[in-house]
């Protein structure tokens, strides 16, 4: 006779919290590299390959960098998928075993973690350019490295815990089931993969946006986008399990100074009133001397007439 499975019913007495991660130096360092082109002290432009933290602090410096032959594509031509080459796989993977042998991980890697044990709806935006389908399957790789036994069997209890309660669910699935069906309904956002950008041209207040954006700023008003896009899908979510007046909260996480000043300032201009009641939580962790970042909240209430 096979083993019942635990579902943890006390999910329903958990706050609900959702979670929006950056990928790289957020939550892991990754290995991948950017082309770019330095000059020398002698004038020359030479070729040099940039960490992600080092293109963060230098991405506006177009005096002393620039991509190579003036192409970003070549720039970040590891950082979109390819035919025979997968790079975000390879290079999650080997992140995580760096980690495994005592590297330390990025400052929201045990956020995630305790995201997946906890079975909470989260999203990754990152400024890479990879389909939804390969960011997906790097958290299975995290799920796979960095999850013991133990922490996969507390996910796998809160996920049916959220289906019986939510849901109204009183049998379930295998547990690879499940675990699709959880991965299914969180979001994965890479800024720079065509089919993002096509439909945030194609959105009437982005379309508006974009038009007047300089270069610099358009990754921002990216993650801008993807940031709204979640929060939608958590409202939508919360309204068809009855749970829409209750408290929410929704953090974000990045390890980029520009791009949490951006979002911070898009919260407060925007989201926190169009969602007036959420409390959206921002962590800045560019700074390592911060084990978790610095936390900036802003509050608000709930309340989105006309969805």
């Amino acid at each position: 006779m096979s083993e019942i499975p635990y579902v943890n019913e006390a999910v329903i007495d958990r706050d609900l919290k959702y979670y929006i991660f950056d990928w790289d130096d957020n939550i892991l360092h990754m290995p991948t590299r950017i082309r770019m082109e330095h000059k020398s002290e002698d004038g020359i432009w030479r070729p040099v390959e940039l960490s992600t933290s080092t293109f963060a602090v230098i991405r506006t410096d177009t005096a002393n960098y620039r991509p190579p032959k003036g192409g970003w594509q070549e720039a970040f031509k590891s950082f979109s998928d390819e035919p025979n080459k997968n790079h975000f796989l390879d290079d999650t993977i080997a992140a995580l075993e760096r980690v495994e042998h005592g590297e330390i991980p990025g400052p929201s890697y045990e956020a995630l973690k305790r995201t997946l044990r906890e079975g909470r709806i989260f999203a990754i935006v990152t400024a890479r350019g990879h389909s939804p389908e390969t960011i997906e399957k790097a958290v299975r790789v995290f799920i796979r490295y960095a999850l013991s036994e133990e922490d996969r069997e507390q996910m796998m209890s809160s996920l049916r815990g959220y289906r019986k309660c939510f849901d109204k669910v009183e049998s379930f699935g295998t547990d690879a089931e499940e675990l699709d069906r959880y991965l299914s309904l969180c979001r994965y956002s890479a800024v720079t993969f065509q089919d993002f950008k096509d439909r945030m041209a194609a959105d009437p207040v982005y379309q508006e946006k974009l038009a007047t954006a300089t270069n610099a700023s358009k990754p921002e008003l990216a993650k801008e986008f993807a940031i709204r896009d979640f929060v939608e899908h958590v409202y939508h979510m919360l309204r068809r399990s009855g749970n829409a007046s209750r408290p929410v909260s929704i953090g974000f996480s990045d390890d980029d100074p520009g791009n949490v000043r951006a979002v911070s300032d898009y919260i407060k201009r925007e989201l926190s009133k169009r969602f007036e009641g959420i409390k959206f939580v921002v962590y800045d962790t560019s700074d390592p001397t911060l084990a978790k970042g610095r936390k900036v909240c802003v509050s608000g209430q709930l309340n989105l007439p006309g969805f």
